[in-house]
């Protein structure tokens, strides 16, 4: 009965000084990484509120039994602690949060290269760091004092902490989802931004997405190799390289005609492009597109991605090293097919392991290792770059010296004031891009390769572009031009131009789907195949116009697949400037 007894410091009313210093203490060592991402613009508010939601479950212990308030509080502190400490040193160097794509990135590293990462990462400033954070969460310990109520009181207290922190939010997200399993897992998005369930988590998701990725790979092994491949080229050193971006729409490129300058570096290159202008996306998504572009299938054969060699495997075949370097999240449930295609390759870099994308990350982290990997010393090689490009939300794609569109001119005139913001930041999203992907074209020009470089975007996105400036993102539903047009272009050496044929101007307004991206780039490399159709390749004298079909291949009946030439994209000189 003592542990439920009131306190004698708080006869005049009950202690909520004392449920302060409890609340604080806890909410600390979550609090504090949550309150530099959100200072920082790495992310929004979502997580710090969640982290301080999730702080208060640890009170129920503490009203519980308040005679072992310091004993309990320095228990469950020691682990918080621990977390946190794990969690800030993350920040500390890369400003992102922790996720289950670090615990894959940890248990995919050797003890070599974490010596490595130790030696380039570590600076004493986070020692002293440490130490603070350590001596805060010991002075918040302190200050901690039992909060006492009767048992009755206690006891409904504590049970209504638990239901509105846990129980509530479960139950609203079962039933929002339609099953335990759908509502456990928006929970735990909730609960993620706090510390000790961002690691219980991150490890839970980790094993989920590693056992699906692991049955993925198994049968990608089983999957026979190409028939009679034979390689023009296989007596000489080569690097190619295919750098893939996201969300960008062609029309919003000033190199392909938009009034805005988003592209100037690019616009400098183009009379060493060739720059096809009529190449549109079969899906508006990045794991469906990709499916496609980096295998045989295609809308009307869908499931080829299957049962057929993707073009990372194409190229091993041929005799190339492989390198896949991708700024996009590592191991999430949406993303655990594109890791799939990532671990085909001989090497990989993964850098963004944020927790969400809405967070920033910007594409500059590519060219590190992009050049590490040109410096290879395989004569052969194939290097993926997979770019986060301009993927919503568009603000934390591009640091603040590319923030140039700002008003409203050049927007169009249709646009409300609400929106425009958001359309200047999606078109600085493109700038940026623009300087990304012209440096990569520029550091591997100096290496004097013999090779292309070929960059397509794996979908578009409809930023009030199409009638009525109503549309934002993409919708397969509700399908606009913008959704699909994409960027695609190739840059040859020197070298490579002198032993092939890479005249394209007569084929730079071929209608053609990126679905068949796979015989394009074979065709363009110099291989030969049983499977390759030289018929669905862009710069191929055989190459043979089809329907360029979009929609969802798996809804019944099959007639949900439209023809995109159906639908006109809208004009450049449709945008009217304005000062």
């Amino acid at each position: 009965m003592s542990l439920f007894k009131r306190s004698k410091t708080t006869a005049k009313g009950f202690d909520w000084a004392g449920l302060g210093w409890l609340f604080l203490f806890f909410w600390y060592f979550s609090g504090i990484t949550q309150l530099l991402i959100l200072l920082s613009d790495t992310s929004g508010f979502t997580g710090f509120r969640q982290a301080f939601v999730m702080s208060a479950v640890w009170l129920a212990p503490m009203l519980l039994f308040p005679a072992r308030t310091r004993v309990l509080a320095a228990l469950i502190g020691v682990v918080l602690w621990a977390c946190s400490m794990a969690s800030l040193g993350y920040f500390f160097i890369y400003q992102q949060e922790f996720s289950q794509s670090v615990i894959f990135i940890m248990f995919e590293s050797n003890v070599s290269e974490a010596g490595e990462y130790m030696t380039q990462y570590f600076a004493w400033w986070m020692v002293a760091a440490f130490l603070a954070h350590t001596a805060v969460g010991y002075w918040l310990w302190t200050r901690l004092r039992p909060v006492y109520l009767p048992r009755g009181q206690a006891m409904v207290a504590a049970v209504a902490i638990v239901l509105a922190v846990v129980g509530y939010p479960l139950i609203k997200q079962t039933q929002r989802t339609g099953s335990f399993a759908g509502g456990l897992e928006k929970f735990e998005d909730r609960i993620e931004p706090a510390v000790p369930w961002q690691m219980v988590v991150a490890y839970r998701r980790y094993g989920e997405q590693l056992e699906n990725m692991q049955g993925m790979l198994h049968s990608a092994s089983k999957i026979a190799p190409l028939r009679n491949l034979k390689d023009a080229m296989a007596d000489q050193p080569a690097t190619l390289v295919l750098v893939i971006g996201e969300s960008t729409n062609r029309q919003r490129m000033s190199l392909y005609g938009y009034p805005r300058e988003t592209t100037p570096e690019l616009d400098k290159l183009k009379g060493q492009l060739s720059v096809f202008d009529n190449v549109i996306t079969p899906r508006p998504y990045t794991i469906e597109a990709l499916q496609q572009v980096l295998t045989f299938a295609d809308e009307q054969n869908p499931d080829l991605y299957l049962s057929t060699p993707s073009l990372v495997s194409m190229m091993k075949q041929a005799g190339y090293k492989t390198f896949w370097i991708t700024n996009q999240q590592t191991m999430t449930k949406r993303n655990t097919m594109l890791t799939t295609f990532s671990q085909q390759a001989d090497e990989q870099v993964y850098l963004n392991n944020n927790r969400n994308q809405n967070a920033a990350q910007y594409d500059g982290d590519v060219i590190e290792p992009f050049n590490k990997a040109l410096a290879d010393s395989a004569p052969r090689k194939l290097i993926v770059v997979h770019l986060l490009g301009t993927h919503m939300s568009y603000q934390y794609r591009y640091p603040p010296t590319f923030n140039k569109f700002t008003d409203r001119q050049g927007v169009p005139a249709g646009l409300r004031d609400d929106q425009v913001p958001t359309y200047n930041s999606y078109d600085n999203a493109v700038l940026y891009n623009d300087f990304v992907v012209s440096s990569l074209i520029k550091d591997y020009a100096k290496t004097d390769p013999n090779g292309f470089l070929l960059y397509l975007s794996d979908h578009g996105e409809d930023v009030f572009d199409s009638s009525g400036h109503g549309t934002l993102g993409r919708n397969e539903g509700k399908p606009t031009a913008p959704m699909y047009t994409i960027p695609f272009m190739a840059w040859a050496s020197p070298k490579w131009r002198e032993s092939h044929d890479w005249n394209f101007a007569g084929d730079l307004s071929r209608p053609y789907s990126s679905s068949h991206l796979i015989h394009t780039w074979a065709d363009m490399a110099g291989l030969s195949f049983d499977e390759l159709d030289h018929s669905k390749s862009l710069v191929s004298a055989d190459f043979k116009a089809r329907p360029l079909l979009i929609g969802d291949p798996y809804q019944t009946p099959r007639k949900a697949l439209i023809d995109f030439s159906l639908m006109q994209p809208k004009a450049p000189a449709a945008a009217v400037v304005q000062k």
